[in-house]
């Protein structure tokens, strides 16, 4: 179990955190929620503007899903 845990943590570790993930995460969201709430959703979008500035992050991008190779891919 012990050991388990430890892969775990080492695994995380080595997986790089994503500049700005839970502002951009949060605002994304704001902005589906019904209703509508700007004033929330602004106060989120200052709030990513100043760790994008912080961060000096120039541009954002999107991963491409990973999907499961199919057997025609495979011969």
């Amino acid at each position: 179990m012990a050991a388990e845990k430890a892969k775990a943590e080492q695994s995380e570790q080595r997986q790089p955190s994503i500049v700005c993930a839970k502002e951009s995460l949060d605002l994304l969201n704001c902005v589906t929620e019904s209703p509508y709430d700007e004033t929330k959703c602004i106060r989120l979008l200052e709030s990513l503007r100043t760790c994008v500035l912080n961060q000096k992050v120039k541009k954002f991008s999107l991963a491409e899903p990973h999907l499961p190779e199919s057997s025609e891919n495979k011969k």
